[in-house]
């Protein structure tokens, strides 16, 4: 599991005059749009990459899968395998590190370079788990991200109580996963995926409210602050899509003979 520091503000200024208001609502709605748009395309790097990284490492014949090749046998049964699951984790620290430091421009790259970097990992669900129960459960995960995230748009509650609670629940779950990479329990595996849908449905609310106030802080700033801190807003939403995918796809995918 990864997470990225989602407080990082930008800064606060007074309340906006009603002279002012129809022109940051349009802004607002432009600004949620780019956020959503550098997410849809962060996950559709990731899953590009993944799916060209799983032809090169499985031999199929018949359409079925029969063998690894060289490549996937280095990627997935040697100590390499290690870097690879542990270089989204490693990746999002160095991103939240270096957020406030960072242009919008190498923000934006670094994101993309993220989003290779974690379907590289990923690649071995399509080992794992069909293709169909893999479209299912990606769909599912949508459907819910949506609903979600617009309830986190549109409600006139605060959800920052709720922000702590989360982030230490997901602080335990990030520790329990690293540990449970060794003792590979099946019983523990459930139980933080149950726990990491769970998190991650509350985190999609509260980051969309989040990313929604923090335009409204950061309005008249300009443009290069709005960029970049709707790159990062995209990050975290990115995050709580893919952590509740994962965790979905382990509960209710159907596994390769």
């Amino acid at each position: 599991m990864s997470n990225f520091d989602r407080n990082t503000s930008f800064g606060y200024r007074g309340g906006v005059s009603r002279a002012g208001t129809a022109e940051i609502d349009q802004g607002l709605r432009a600004y949620m749009l780019g956020v959503y748009n550098y997410m849809v395309l962060g996950l559709g790097v990731t899953g590009l990459v993944a799916l060209g990284t799983h032809m090169l490492a499985v031999a199929k014949e018949g359409g079925r899968q029969i063998a690894l090749t060289p490549f996937g046998q280095m990627l997935y049964t040697s100590p390499l395998k290690w870097a690879v699951m542990l270089a989204p984790l490693a990746f999002v620290f160095f991103l939240g590190f270096r957020a406030d430091r960072v242009s919008a421009a190498t923000a934006r790259n670094l994101f993309l370079a993220f989003s290779a970097v974690m379907g590289l990992s990923m690649s071995s669900i399509m080992i794992v788990f069909t293709g169909a129960s893999i479209a299912k459960v990606f769909f599912i995960t949508a459907a819910a991200f949506g609903g979600l995230s617009l309830y986190g748009y549109t409600t006139k509650r605060d959800l920052s109580a709720f922000g702590s609670f989360l982030v230490m629940g997901l602080i335990g779950l990030v520790l329990a996963s690293l540990v449970n990479l060794f003792f590979q329990s099946s019983v523990m595996q459930f139980a933080l995926s149950i726990l990491s849908v769970l998190i991650f449905a509350g985190l999609t609310a509260w980051d969309t409210q989040s990313i929604k106030d923090g335009y409204y802080q950061s309005a008249g700033y300009g443009h290069e602050v709005v960029a970049k801190q709707s790159i990062f807003g995209a990050l975290s939403l990115y995050l709580d899509f893919i952590n509740m995918f994962q965790s979905l796809l382990y509960l209710f995918g159907e596994r390769n003979d």
